[in-house]
């Protein structure tokens, strides 16, 4: 009979290994800038037609959107917002010593710098 392991037992073997914590956090964070919307929708548990009724655009319009390379901010502040959830732009600065970032004002609430 073939012995097995719990994943907990896998888990603690693989992440006793030399810099493990470090290449798990580089694939986690790999991970979740590649979520696209069409993601980011199934995973809150949205279908593809409720979402676009609530849009007030077709299914295939949400389709392409999903889809698309690229979309102005409003499009996507109004689909994460349906989600709800809220868009925030950040500026992301790195010097070679310190990664830091700003949050970005767009529009008449813009404060200025």
């Amino acid at each position: 009979m073939p012995s097995t392991h719990s994943f907990r037992e896998l888990h603690e073997q693989v992440m006793a290994r030399p810099g493990a914590a470090e290449r798990m956090a580089e694939l986690r964070k790999e991970a979740l800038a590649e979520i696209g919307l069409y993601e980011l929708r199934k995973r809150l548990d949205w279908s593809q037609s409720g979402l676009a009724d609530k849009l007030g655009i077709s299914q295939a319009s949400l389709s392409q959107l999903e889809n698309a390379e690229d979309m102005s901010l409003p499009q996507l502040q109004t689909y994460l917002e349906q989600l709800g959830g809220q868009l925030q732009v950040l500026a992301v600065f790195d010097d070679g010593e310190q990664e830091y970032s700003l949050p970005i004002h767009i529009g008449s609430t813009a404060e200025p710098l």
